[in-house]
């Protein structure tokens, strides 16, 4: 089997199997919603995993500091940032971490600004929180690009501004901030005194011609007054590992941060979790060079498809493995177009609607696939449209 083909999951736990008759009323479509990847997780962490299945006692352990040093070293070979070890503590997941945020650095009935359309979870912490979501909307320009308006967001900010949560790369659009957008965001958030928490998991996943820039590393000050969330999930097809980690230079929110975390008792995380991360980051550069090389194929596979069809358009994704499918010219209201995908295509996605009202018209989804199962997918919206049109 080719590296990157496509690993039969349906008979596993997988959540985007096992929730489909729940989700889309039948257990027989393709998934391509949940943002994970349908191929195998690489090699060397599975090697590590089954070596450390070796000793006879999984009991309870810390994170090695070689593990968050592994980590440290692979962002500066890749990103030219330089981490320090104190910098980073363990969590389970990103969003975990967004909440812990919430709490540290905002009071019940403050506000948290958020771009949309976003990963629904950034809502639903800050709202769950008992903070209110002020959300900002991305505009497309005549290019089609998404971008964020600083005066917008300068008029949209008020005393009870505590936060903003940015998504480096965005998901669901896949745009990779350029650096004078970050340092522009990073000013206006300096200026007000609001903590910028950066979810940078996708930050790995970038395509040639752009390059991902850690909010934290543009200036000392920045750094200062950043919380950045990283991890294994995205890069290494890890999620089920349960890990991640939060990065804070500055003492003062590391210690409001942790005053948070010690009340939620995240622990040490996982002793299989530990290895896997510490083999992910320490060997991975050569299996993620293939990922991205592979990812990169069928990427053009949908920039193609898209530009040969008359009515689902799609600005290429700049980073992640999700396609942000324009489906506005199709005139079905949002419930219309997910049965479209549903019972005519075959295909589970990912609601644009559930990303925040900007997302109405859309859909996202998931091409981290084989290339074959890319084509079947894509074959199978082109004859349900022949059926539409």
């Amino acid at each position: 089997m080719d590296e990157f083909d496509t690993v039969d999951r349906s008979r596993s736990n997988a959540e985007k199997y096992i929730l489909r008759q729940k989700l889309f009323g039948t257990d027989t479509l393709q998934p391509m919603w949940v943002a994970d990847m349908d191929i195998a997780t690489p090699k060397c962490v599975l090697e590590a995993v089954a070596n450390r299945l070796k000793h006879p006692v999984i009991g309870y352990e810390i994170m090695r500091d070689e593990a968050f040093d592994a980590q440290c070293q692979w962002m500066q070979r890749h990103h030219g940032w330089k981490m320090c070890r104190e910098w980073l503590s363990y969590s389970p997941s990103v969003v975990a971490s967004i909440g812990c945020a919430i709490r540290a650095f905002s009071e019940e009935g403050d506000d948290v600004l958020i771009m949309s359309p976003i990963y629904p979870p950034f809502v639903f912490q800050v709202r769950e929180n008992n903070r209110h979501a002020v959300l900002h909307p991305l505009n497309q320009n005549s290019e089609g690009e998404y971008r964020f308006d600083v005066e917008l967001l300068r008029r949209q900010i008020t005393p009870k501004t505590k936060i903003l949560l940015l998504c480096s790369p965005h998901n669901p659009i896949g745009r990779v901030w350029l650096e004078d957008e970050l340092l522009a965001l990073g000013t206006l958030c300096l200026e007000h005194g609001i903590v910028i928490v950066s979810d940078e998991v996708h930050c790995d996943i970038v395509y040639k011609g752009h390059k991902h820039r850690p909010i934290a590393s543009l200036s000392q000050e920045l750094e200062e007054n950043t919380v950045t969330l990283l991890g294994t999930g995205k890069t290494f097809n890890m999620a089920g590992f349960g890990i991640s980690t939060v990065c804070i230079a500055s003492e003062k929110l590391r210690t409001l941060y942790e005053s948070q975390r010690r009340k939620v008792h995240f622990g040490e995380g996982a002793v299989l979790s530990h290895v896997a991360f510490e083999a992910a980051y320490t060997l991975g550069d050569e299996w993620h060079k293939k990922l991205m090389e592979h990812l990169s194929i069928n990427r053009e596979k949908i920039i193609t498809w898209a530009n040969s069809s008359s009515v689902i358009t799609m600005i290429p994704p700049q980073g992640t493995y999700l396609a942000w499918l324009d489906c506005r010219a199709l005139g079905l209201g949002d419930r219309e177009l997910r049965e479209f995908f549903i019972q005519k295509a075959g295909l589970g996605l990912s609601a644009g609607l559930s990303f925040g009202r900007e997302g109405s018209g859309f859909m996202r989804l998931n091409f981290a696939v084989s290339s074959r199962d890319l084509d079947v997918a894509l074959a199978k919206i082109t004859t349900a449209l022949k059926g539409k049109i």
